[in-house]
């Protein structure tokens, strides 16, 4: 939230909203029992209702908290909202859904289908934001282009192929060259078998490599990708 906010040139105060926002949007979820959260299989539908409470208890637990930005709350309130009124808990019509909340709805859905969770592994940083262009209606698509934009090309966690027929992850993005990140090589793609791993910086001057390609981890049957290059 804080890199798009920033992305967008948004003022100072409303970077500082998106962040503490995008912090505090699912407090929510502490109210859910533990077996519905961590349940590994899909939610019935009166798992789901009560799953749907969420943001309605994290805005509660603000203003309980003494809370009185109205922004951030209503980021909390309403992330699920959507641009085609098919979210909840209020099913608001596009003009009733203020840049920042738009902004939290995005981040989340990329946050959700990228992380690890009980009922699901994460999706490829790459893969999940061409299924997000995909899925038409449901986000403001300047706030989806500008998080793509924000996030790279090729986004840290991304399953890329080597002009080496080797496979790497993105560690970080090159501001300057976009088109050429620092990645992490692990894998042999011709030979099928895990190799050094060696960070290469395909911006730095010389280098021959490039990227040919984006992967599908799945595909290759990588389970726990993340643990190359997350934090």
């Amino acid at each position: 939230m804080s890199n798009l906010a920033r992305h967008l040139d948004l003022d100072e105060q409303a970077c500082a909203d998106a962040t503490l926002g995008g912090l505090l949007h699912d407090l929510g979820k502490a109210c859910i029992p533990l077996e519905i959260l961590n349940k590994p299989g899909r939610l019935d539908d009166a798992e789901m209702a009560l799953m749907r409470e969420h943001p309605a208890h994290g805005a509660r637990l603000l203003r309980e908290a003494g809370v009185e930005n109205e922004t951030i709350l209503h980021m909390v309130l309403y992330h699920h909202e959507r641009m085609d009124g098919a979210g909840y808990p209020a099913g608001l019509a596009p003009d009733q859904i203020p840049l920042l909340t738009r902004m939290s709805s995005v981040c989340d859905v990329y946050d959700a289908v990228t992380s690890t969770r009980a009922y699901k592994d994460p999706w490829d940083p790459a893969e999940a934001l061409r299924c997000m262009v995909s899925w038409k209606g449901q986000f403001d698509m300047m706030v989806l282009k500008a998080l793509i934009a924000s996030l790279g090309i090729y986004p840290a966690g991304s399953l890329v192929r080597l002009s080496s027929d080797r496979l790497a992850v993105v560690l970080e993005q090159r501001p300057g060259n976009l088109t050429r990140p620092l990645v992490r090589v692990f894998y042999s793609a011709r030979l099928r078998s895990h190799v050094l791993h060696v960070d290469v910086d395909l911006s730095a001057p010389g280098c021959s490599e490039s990227i040919t390609g984006i992967e599908s981890p799945a595909a290759w049957g990588f389970r726990d990708l993340h643990k190359l290059w997350a934090p």
